[in-house]
């Protein structure tokens, strides 16, 4: 179909193409010219002064018909007064002006028939519908970044619910957009979590079936992790989408894309150049959204990418504003940027339903008025309670399908833990270790315990799932199901059970192995590996399963049990089996053995591990934790370093300049900050009682000096901030910079703030809207095959530790150098330190990084016959 220029050069001379669009007054004027002077028109006129068959002229029957619209709504449908919406939109003329105006803005062909949602009178009338007219109101005057303790949603639920009416009752996706934007547009953590905990309260009262799929849209997903929905939904969709919802051409798209960058932003500003639609939308829904989105994940086969493509459509053209349209497509893009992650949400969800409950259950709530009355304190001993025991439920279940239904029926209590517990065949979130710098700054967290060292091996993080009918699930540490990709595994189960063992939940390491030597290999193998549809006798890559924990058995929890007595279950009741699977290599100490512990992380490296795994073995309550903070005459192991020595360096100084001692009294004993440690199972936390110490972590490796070229929104506390940013090396034969990894590690605060301020796309609130050092599109000389969110202009150089080089399907750093087909990529990329001293001409090359690629995977081998060199050991040694 030919686009309205191309018309205009058939139809007329091409000095016609550039006259400005003609509204209806050009017409009717022209039209009332020729009234009285011929009954007769031109062929040239014939358009313009037409009678309808009712012998009215255009005008007249707009007119006439306009008329008999509005007498028919006054009849039928009340006036509800407009209010403007807090948003950039809100200089955009209200619904009545756009009605009136819309007599002169098209020409009449443009009307078609339209009945009003939830009126009482059938009769069809036709109208024009303005992009402005169809912003939503019910929500616009909301104040849902009020504190929860002062809002009250019965104030505005009659409001809403009037609303709502004529979509059945459910809640309109309005609600949810308004607080996205209110969300957004701040960087207040305490008001992003009162803007959600309103939004959910009105959901709770207003319209509880809704609030699953609000949790799911608000939380960027639509499935949790161990069920795979993906939409597969491409650019091309989106783009083809807004071309036709919005009129525009793939110039005029581009110009928008490369201005903005953002797909939401884009479909913002798109939308807000659509003045007119040839019919009124039909309000979105947060269910009709959600389920929308579930359609397009689960449509699959012949046809399929048309259904989606037609879904896409429709959530686009019945957005109503600018707002909706860039939400709608943020979702779409699975990147909504709010900057409300999963904690978030779960705090939010607490502490709504302490506030709030559905007008069919019968769980306390708290009075917001009484609460309001309590000191500071105690008031965040209250949410810190509600806000735990969901924290826990979700750790332990990590599924709001079973979640929100759940709290929607008893509230946050302590029966939410037994009905969202831990379950066979739904991942737990796993347990995380902290990083400690060096063995000594480990010896001294753990001074007084015993704990147990274990090989942290180079592979990946597995949790397996049997139960009692022999079922078997194995999870990612992402909580992705890989069942598939591991039916080796999945035939061992059964030989491993011992006697007794009827269902349980273990945690392991899956590393590549040699089967007939059991010699490890390195992560690289186990990524060759097939991921779908693998079977048993195409399997080219062994593997072994290193057990190290064991969380469920025989339908009894285990999280609350010392690891010590965890580990004895796991090891006498499960049967080993050589190179297929075992328990992880481990040594038993305190930290008076310095000399056993350094030797065991020595072998582990000679190993082609990643360095050891610490763990407190008992419960010791009494024993408070100091972390290396404490000041006093604790007793401290030899040679500590870093932090621990600087404090009590800090303390003898106090002591000496006459500062009260901690022995002067239980009056003057400061309190510890932290919580003794546990050697419980904590899932989704990274606490103390595990460490890990790696051997990237250590000064005597190389490093590199990359250089940034582009970055990433960051997610939560990181919105505001690149967070991960792309880094590159240099090519010296063709100039070009070829990414190698994304970093994300080794950043302050302040250097995230700083690094925003250099690279601005004029995006931040903080800057004056200019970009610099940025750029829409990719350099001619950057080669990546990715999307960042932004490009930076290449001028610095940081150098950057590691922990091992790998090949990259994805990267293009030192491609045909070490392979025809793969690049090379860094794992664990450290972030270290800024190079003033060094220009990018001066950066790494791509021919270093395969240098170094080619002398790791030379040590390795070397390593793996036995003849580590005495250099190596040498170098190792002086780490200690």
């Amino acid at each position: 179909m030919a686009s309205p220029a191309k018309k205009r050069k058939l139809n007329g001379s091409a000095s016609q193409a550039n006259l400005p669009s003609r509204g209806l007054e050009y017409f009717f004027s022209k039209q009332k010219q020729n009234e009285g002077s011929s009954k007769s028109a031109t062929p040239a006129d014939e358009n313009d002064g037409q009678a309808s068959p009712q012998g009215l002229t255009d005008e007249e029957l707009a007119k006439k018909l306009q008329a008999e619209w509005d007498q028919e709504a006054r009849n039928g449908v009340p006036e509800v007064p407009y209010q403007s919406p807090h948003t950039e939109n809100a200089d955009q003329e209200s619904p009545s002006s756009a009605v009136k105006n819309s007599q002169t803005a098209q020409p009449a062909e443009s009307l078609e028939p339209r009945t009003t949602p939830g009126s009482t009178w059938s009769k069809s009338t036709l109208s024009l519908s303005a992009a402005a007219a169809t912003e939503d109101t019910a929500t616009a005057s909301i104040p849902l970044d009020e504190s929860p303790l002062t809002f009250e949603p019965s104030k505005y639920l009659p409001q809403l619910r009037d609303a709502w009416s004529a979509e059945g009752g459910n809640a309109s996706y309005a609600l949810l957009t308004r607080c996205f934007v209110l969300v957004n547009g701040t960087t207040s953590r305490i008001k992003i979590v009162d803007t959600l905990v309103n939004c959910v309260r009105l959901l709770i009262e207003g319209d509880p079936s809704s609030l699953l799929p609000a949790v799911w849209l608000a939380t960027n997903s639509i499935s949790p992790s161990h069920i795979s929905m993906e939409l597969g939904l491409g650019g091309s969709a989106i783009s083809k989408a807004l071309k036709k919802v919005c009129g525009l051409d793939n110039r005029s798209l581009k110009a928008i894309y490369d201005k903005l960058g953002d797909p939401g932003d884009v479909a913002f500003e798109a939308k807000k150049r659509q003045s007119f639609t040839l019919r009124r939308p039909k309000p979105l829904t947060i269910k009709g959204v959600y389920q929308s989105l579930v359609k397009i994940a689960k449509t699959q086969g012949q046809g399929s990418a048309e259904v989606k493509q037609g879904i896409v459509d429709r959530l686009l053209q019945d957005a109503r504003g600018g707002e909706e349209s860039r939400y709608i497509v943020r979702t779409l893009c699975q990147h909504l940027r709010i900057g409300a992650v999963k904690t978030t949400m779960l705090i939010a969800l607490s502490r709504a339903f302490l506030l709030s409950r559905p007008g069919d259950a019968d769980y306390p709530t708290r009075d917001p008025k009484e609460l309001a009355k309590l000191k500071k304190e105690e008031l965040a001993e209250i949410w810190a309670r509600a806000e735990e025991i969901v924290k826990a439920c979700f750790a332990r279940h990590p599924d709001y399908n079973d979640l929100v239904p759940a709290l929607l029926e008893i509230g946050v209590t302590e029966e939410l833990l037994l009905r969202c517990g831990l379950s066979l065949h739904i991942p737990l979130r796993p347990m995380l270790g902290s990083i400690t710098r060096d063995l000594a700054e480990m010896l001294t967290k753990l001074h007084g315990r015993e704990f147990a060292c274990e090989f942290k091996y180079d592979g990946q993080r597995a949790q397996v799932h049997c139960d009692a009918k022999g079922k078997v699930s194995i999870f990612s540490r992402h909580l992705e199901l890989m069942t598939d990709k591991y039916p080796d595994l999945v035939a061992l189960v059964p030989r491993i059970r011992g006697e007794g063992v009827e269902s349980f939940i273990l945690e392991g390491e899956v590393v590549a192995v040699d089967r007939d030597t059991g010699e490890l290999k390195n992560f690289q193998t186990l990524t060759n590996r097939a991921r779908k549809d693998v079977a048993i006798g195409s399997i080219t890559i062994d593997v072994c399963l290193f057990a190290f924990d064991l969380m469920y058995l025989n339908g009894q929890p285990l999280l609350d049990r010392p690891f010590r007595e965890r580990r004895e279950l796991l090891r006498s009741l499960f049967v080993e089996i050589p190179h297929r699977f075992t328990w992880a290599k481990s040594v038993d100490a305190t930290s008076q053995d310095s000399e056993t512990v350094l030797e065991f992380f020595k072998s582990a490296t000679e190993n082609k591990c990643e360095g050891i795994m610490v763990k407190i073995l008992d419960n010791l309550p009494e024993l408070d934790y100091t972390g290396g903070d404490a000041e006093g005459d604790v007793e401290q192991p030899s040679a500590p370093t870093g932090a621990a020595s600087k404090k009590s360096k800090k303390s003898k100084e106090k002591r000496k300049a006459g500062a009260p001692s901690q022995e002067a009294g239980p009056e003057t004993k400061p309190k510890s900050r932290r919580k003794p440690l546990l050697a419980t199972y904590e899932p989704d936390k990274r606490l103390d009682s595990w460490l890990k110490v790696k051997k990237d972590y250590n000064a005597s490796y190389d490093t590199l000096d990359l250089i940034p070229i582009a970055g990433w929104h960051g997610q939560g506390r990181k919105a505001k901030w690149w967070s991960p940013i792309l880094l590159a090396v240099r090519n010296e034969e063709t100039g070009a910079l070829e990414a190698v990894c994304k970093c994300m590690s080794g950043f302050t605060d302040a250097f995230y703030k700083a690094s925003r301020s250099f690279y601005d796309d004029g995006s931040g609130d903080e800057g004056d809207g200019v970009p610099r050092n940025t750029h829409s599109r990719k350099p001619s000389c950057v080669e990546y095959a990715g999307f960042p969110d932004v490009w930076f202009e290449p001028q610095e150089v940081w150098e950057v530790a590691f922990a091992d080089i790998t090949l990259s399907p994805t990267y293009t750093a030192a491609i045909g150098l070490v392979s025809d087909e793969r690049g090379l990529s860094l794992r664990f990329p450290r972030f270290l330190r800024k190079r003033e001293d060094k220009g990018i001409e001066e950066a790494s090359t791509s021919e270093f990084l395969a240098s170094l690629w080619r002398k790791q995977e030379s040590r390795a081998a070397t390593a793996s016959k036995g003849e580590v060199s005495e250099n190596v050991n040498e170098d190792e040694s002086d780490v200690f």
